[in-house]
């Protein structure tokens, strides 16, 4: 089923969510209340959702860590833009998008799919063997034709080596190891909580980030580490449930140098490298 209209699938869905963190949890699944913004009804006119197409060619499929961190980093890049800043080309729509709920759709295109991706307005971002495109938020129910025929669901992706441990001082979205998701669905996921830790730092912060090149890490956390993370006070994303798991599961923390308290990474996160 085509998830540009909301509906259910299984590549990569229009994700709700909800979010706890520091501030406290945004009900009903609207992260514009968490961040200070007002709210805007979910069901009003206009509602937005951002395209994600991750490059997936038969023969060289991206590792799945690179194409979890390539989601974060391509949803950092669109965030950091000079198009989504106030006056840009793309301010209004990312504006728009913001306001409401923060749903993110993932698709994959190869071949002449990908090139004319490439064609429409966007950002690439290219990370290990990882290529996404992220797109400016499009209406609900108006995707543009090159992107709303693209598949969803499609070979899920793996790793061929454990990811290594990542650097000291670097931000990591710990992904829940009690959840069984497709790479879609957690690139999403990651995309969610990538846009929760930028939106908790002041501009200090994100000057620092834009330093190392908006770097950020996606591991599993240790099966012993997810619930100290998770109740650590760091942003939390929380799935709505439309598509794979259960609403309300909680997939995702945001452990960013500018939240952290006294020690690096929350004791137990650090030795899992999975993702």
């Amino acid at each position: 089923m085509n998830e540009s209209n909301g509906q259910r699938g299984g590549y990569g869905a229009a994700e709700d969510i909800e979010v706890a963190g520091t501030t406290g949890a945004a009900d009903g699944g609207e992260t514009a209340a968490a961040a200070g913004r007002p709210r805007r009804d979910e069901d009003a006119a206009g509602q937005r959702v951002l395209p994600l197409v991750v490059r997936i060619e038969r023969a060289t499929p991206p590792e799945r860590t690179d194409a979890l961190e390539a989601a974060a980093l391509a949803v950092l890049t669109l965030l950091d833009a000079p198009q989504a800043a106030p006056g840009g080309e793309w301010a209004e729509a990312v504006r728009a998008w913001e306001d409401g709920r923060i749903r993110k759709v993932v698709r994959r295109a190869r071949g002449a799919e990908w090139r004319r991706v490439l064609a429409l307005p966007g950002l690439t971002v290219t990370h290990g063997t990882a290529e996404v495109r992220v797109h400016p938020p499009v209406p609900l129910d108006a995707w543009p034709r090159d992107l709303s025929r693209l598949q969803v669901s499609g070979t899920d992706l793996s790793d061929s080596a454990e990811p290594a441990p990542p650097e000291p001082g670097e931000p990591v979205l710990w992904v829940n190891p009690g959840l069984s998701m497709s790479a879609g669905k957690a690139m999403a996921q990651a995309g969610h909580a990538a846009q929760l830790a930028w939106w908790a730092g002041d501009e200090a912060a994100r000057h620092a980030w834009r330093e190392r090149g908006l770097a950020v890490a996606v591991r599993t956390a240790a099966p012993g580490a997810w619930e100290a993370l998770a109740g650590s006070g760091l942003p939390v994303v929380r799935d709505a449930g439309f598509t794979e798991i259960e609403p309300g599961s909680r997939t995702v923390v945001a452990d960013v140098p500018w939240l952290r308290r006294g020690e690096p990474y929350p004791a137990g996160a650090r030795p899992s490298g999975r993702s």
